[in-house]
């Protein structure tokens, strides 16, 4: 028996240009809780100061007031409570957003849905945003592909 991920999953591999529709059923209360169970322990907690331990405490609670609120499209991501902290090796500030922890679990299996199928659809060399790439390895690719077509690096 397939999940409902794993069936989308499947889907996408043996139609690759299919448009998928009706996901919102991937939304529930199991994927909720599972995405909980990935959070990180002491996060910094967002404008609601709702922390993942606080939201334990009632899981099955929360996480089905959660799933009804958004099925009656009276759930309303909260503002994203921002926080400056050190540059590293500099005397400048940085911004951080951090979400409300109900926003991090939406945000989260959303994000899960749509990295099963658009993940698939990405070429090796497009290094934004997605799991097990970063900038490191998109400047190295470019070293790589470009440094035996140019000339610069020979005249010093």
């Amino acid at each position: 028996m397939l999940t409902g991920m794993d069936r989308i999953k499947q889907l996408v591999d043996e139609h690759p240009e299919r448009k998928l529709q009706t996901l919102m059923h991937l939304v529930n209360e199991t994927t909720i809780k599972e995405m909980h169970k990935m959070q990180e322990k002491g996060k910094a907690s967002g404008v609601d100061e709702v922390t993942k331990m606080d939201y334990e405490v009632q899981l099955n609670k929360n996480a089905a007031d959660l799933i009804a609120r958004m099925k009656t499209f009276s759930y309303k991501p909260q503002p994203v409570r921002r926080v400056y902290i050190e540059k590293e090796g500099s005397d400048k500030l940085r911004p951080l957003g951090i979400p409300a922890y109900e926003d991090k679990l939406v945000q989260g299996v959303i994000g899960e849905i749509l990295g099963t199928i658009y993940e698939p659809k990405f070429l090796d060399f497009s290094f934004g945003f997605r799991p097990g790439k970063d900038c490191h390895q998109a400047v190295k690719y470019l070293d790589r592909k470009l440094m035996g077509k140019t000339g610069w690096n020979r005249l010093a």
